[in-house]
């Protein structure tokens, strides 16, 4: 088993201009304040080191033994996943998914179903499809929110009923969170604080511009959490040191470095908001917030007007494709504004040149 959009994503995503990345643009060492005494190569971390511990429940106002702090989101939505899904239970996913959502629950033997999150709709979660495609066999619901590529928010009275219906079967909601504080103050409460079965997955990496911390979590209830932990000596052992150290100095920053991610995003969408007017040849439904924007491409092939994109014009996006909607791309709109513009401006190229070829 393995994910191919990962793989796309190491080895064929770079370009002069990339617009396939999803998150903010990175924050440079110097952009930290850091002190002498924030380094430390070795620690106490062995189930979680306590000052990130304490950190990460701070954020959210719950216990530090709710959290379970690990490498990235992706191995935290890997150990909840592997905590309560045996082989040959269901999971219920939505769709269009971030794809390493669906290998990793086929990896650990699950059987995989969906509910649409439909373009026509918005991308709005239908609950009435949950329902249907749920059974005695369903042990856990997978969504993003926001969502993963549209961007649009589940809001918490959906989630709550999403939470009943699970209840029922006495199965899990995952809410990957990586994207929600892309709201800055609009951003609602995470889901975890909805019920005891759900649990929730967030990082330092998408709207802070800190992926090289590698600073991801997940948030639970007490004896989900040890067995996550339990877990996860199978895999990561201990953290690096001074990555934990350095997440918690980002923590005490969290406000000056929100600021910055808000300002870069409000110039992005408006940039952004001013493109996407101009062009009849990509229809988009879902809001004017997050980090990335999903159109779909209304003539030609997705893969052919990506491979003009990439080989003439130097720029890259996420072919939908990877998400489960191949008439789709995927932009990323984190990147700094100078950069954003520039790729921009070569995809409006691009997009011309596909209509006189698709004429």
């Amino acid at each position: 088993m393995r994910s191919e959009y990962l793989h796309w994503s190491k080895t064929q995503s770079d370009a002069r201009f990339n617009l396939a990345l999803s998150g903010v643009a990175n924050l440079t060492l110097g952009e930290l304040p850091v002190e002498c005494d924030d380094w430390e190569l070795n620690g106490p971390s062995r189930y979680g080191y306590a000052p990130l511990q304490q950190a990460i429940a701070r954020h959210y106002g719950v216990d530090p033994g709710c959290v379970c702090a690990v490498s990235g989101a992706s191995t935290a939505n890997h150990l909840v996943m592997a905590s309560v899904v045996q082989s040959g239970d269901e999971v219920l996913i939505e769709h269009p998914a971030y794809e390493p959502l669906i290998s990793t629950a086929r990896y650990l033997g699950a059987k995989v179903k969906r509910f649409p999150r439909r373009f026509e709709d918005g991308f709005q979660l239908d609950l009435a499809e949950v329902k249907r495609a749920l059974t005695r066999r369903t042990r856990l619901m997978v969504l993003t929110n926001l969502h993963n590529p549209s961007s649009v928010l589940v809001g918490e009275p959906v989630l709550r009923e999403l939470g009943e219906m699970a209840q029922d079967l006495k199965a899990y909601v995952l809410v990957d969170e990586v994207y929600l504080e892309a709201l800055f103050e609009q951003a609602p409460r995470s889901a975890f604080c909805l019920g005891r079965n759900f649990v929730a997955t967030n990082s330092l990496t998408k709207v802070y511009g800190l992926s090289g911390l590698r600073c991801g979590w997940a948030l639970a209830r007490p004896e989900l959490i040890d067995r996550m932990w339990r877990l996860n000596d199978l895999f990561g052992v201990i953290p690096a040191h001074p990555a934990e150290r350095l997440s918690v100095v980002a923590f005490r920053h969290l406000e000056r470095i929100r600021g910055r991610s808000q300002a870069l995003l409000a110039a992005n969408h408006r940039l952004l908001a001013a493109f996407l007017a101009g062009r009849m040849d990509l229809e988009v439904s879902g809001p004017g917030a997050g980090t990335v924007v999903f159109p779909r491409l209304r003539t030609g092939r997705v893969e052919e007007f990506c491979r003009l994109l990439r080989q003439k014009y130097e720029t890259t996006v996420a072919p939908g494709k990877f998400f489960g909607m191949a008439d789709h791309i995927r932009i990323g709109i984190g990147g700094e504004t100078a950069c954003l513009a520039a790729g921009l401006g070569r995809l409006e190229e691009a997009l011309n040149e596909h209509a006189d070829i698709c004429s």
